[in-house]
Order: C-alpha cells, then structure tokens, then sequence
C-alpha cells in the first residue's frame, strides 16, 4: 500500500505536527514553486523533500511508486518541448529519412516546467507519508471545504480497502478456473468482476446508510474536531514561509 495511513512514521516529528498547519505550508509552497520562473527553488525543494521522506523511513519502493508517473509526464514533456518548440537548433539527426531537430529553447522551458512539477509533486508527497487521511480530512473540514466532500471521502476510504479484498478474491477465483487464460476470456472475466464490484458498492452503501442511521447520525463526525493551535507550531509555520519566501526572492 502507498497510501499514509501505511506508510508514515508516526515518530517522526513531521507526523507529529497538525495537518492544518501542514496543509497550508504546503499551499504556499505550492503557489511559490508554480509562480518561479527559474529552476533553483524548485530543486531545492526536491531534495529537501526527498530528504524528508528518507528520514521518515519511507520504504523506496513506496517513493518510486510515487514518482514514477510525475517523471514519465516529465519526461514526455521535456521531448514535445525540445522538438516542438524554439528556433535556435541544438541537435539534428536523421529518423526514417526525416531531419530531427532539437532546440535549445524548447530544452531550457522542458527543464523549468519539469523541475515546477517535481518541486509540487515532492510538497505533496511529504504531505501525503506524514499526515494519516483522517487527520488530513479534519484539516480540509477546518478550511471550509463542504461537508458532503468530506463526508463522501471518508466513507470511501473506509470502504476501499474491503472492495480491494473482494476484487481479489473473485480474480484469485477467475484466474484458478482460468478465466485469464485468452484475451477474449479475459475480458469476459474482467467484465464480470466490474459488473460484481459495482453491485458489492451499492450494497454496501445501502448497509451503511442504514448502520448510520441506526447509529443516530447526524452529518457530525467527532473525529473532524480540532484542537486549539500551538504557539510553537504556529511559530514554525510563519517561519518556514518567511524563509522559503526569501529563497523565492532571491534565486
């Protein structure tokens, strides 16, 4: 699993911070890396943030896992830059009788918006390995953000993980009776465990809202109510944006 709950060190002292002050550090981070016009800001962050992660104990595989899709967009972007865009030539060769030609300024915009995606994915992904969802939640609840998103994302995150096990289940079924076994077969399975998870989701939607009810719900969850903040962590938070604000302006 990569998802917080699973991997993040509950003894580091990043986890022990409150997810509001987390989640509007990495809001202002987030705006300062996308409004930076060169590449230093953004790098740093980077490696910060994958020092952050290493010290957390963040197991590689669940680093890579997060990576991999930011640097295949990156990647792909930087080559539609560098053969799409500019006019000063930087390379040229031949491909199936047709000259290629790479630009220097295609090269130069590739770089910038490749380090801006991987300084926000890195703000995000400190975020996401040192803050459990419930507690993100409860931080998003604190900003106003409707109480039916809120709601809905904690019940599907609650159940997600059961659906998970069924799929499983029925595909282990599917794959020993050889179900797998051709494409069109495959297909036909693949269908029929779609088909089965859907009505396994409104079923147990159904069980929910009656358990909910029962239970004398009311559209207020306990575990949505803050705390008062620390001086200390508010302290820590202005300081950290003075000092990136700073890095921001000078680089």
């Amino acid at each position: 699993m990569i998802l917080s709950d699973y991997i993040h060190n509950g003894n580091h002292w990043l986890s022990r911070l409150d997810a509001r002050v987390k989640i509007i550090s990495a809001i202002v981070l987030l705006v300062m890396v996308l409004t930076y016009e060169g590449i230093s800001f953004p790098v740093f962050l980077f490696l910060c943030g994958v020092g952050l992660c290493v010290d957390m104990k963040v197991h590689p595989r669940a680093l890579f896992i997060r990576y991999a899709e930011p640097f295949f967009i990156v990647a792909v972007l930087l080559v539609l830059k560098i053969f799409c865009t500019g006019k000063t030539p930087l390379f040229s060769f031949e491909l199936a009788g047709m000259s290629v030609t790479g630009f220097r300024e295609g090269l130069l915009e590739g770089v910038r918006l490749g380090c801006r995606i991987m300084g926000a994915v890195t703000i995000v992904a400190v975020l996401g390995f040192s803050t459990p969802f419930n507690q993100f939640m409860a931080g998003l609840s604190w900003m106003k953000i409707p109480r039916g998103f809120i709601e809905i994302s904690l019940f599907a995150y609650r159940y997600i993980f059961m659906l998970f096990e069924d799929a499983m289940v029925i595909y282990s079924a599917q794959k020993n009776r050889l179900g797998y076994s051709t494409i069109k077969r495959g297909f036909n399975s693949f269908g029929i465990l779609a088909g089965a998870l859907v009505i396994k989701a409104f079923d147990q939607s159904q069980k929910t809202t009656v358990a909910m009810t029962q239970r004398g719900y009311d559209g207020i969850m306990p575990n949505l109510e803050h705390k008062p903040f620390k001086p200390s962590e508010i302290g820590g938070v202005l300081s950290l944006i003075i000092v990136m604000g700073i890095l921001w302006k000078i680089w």
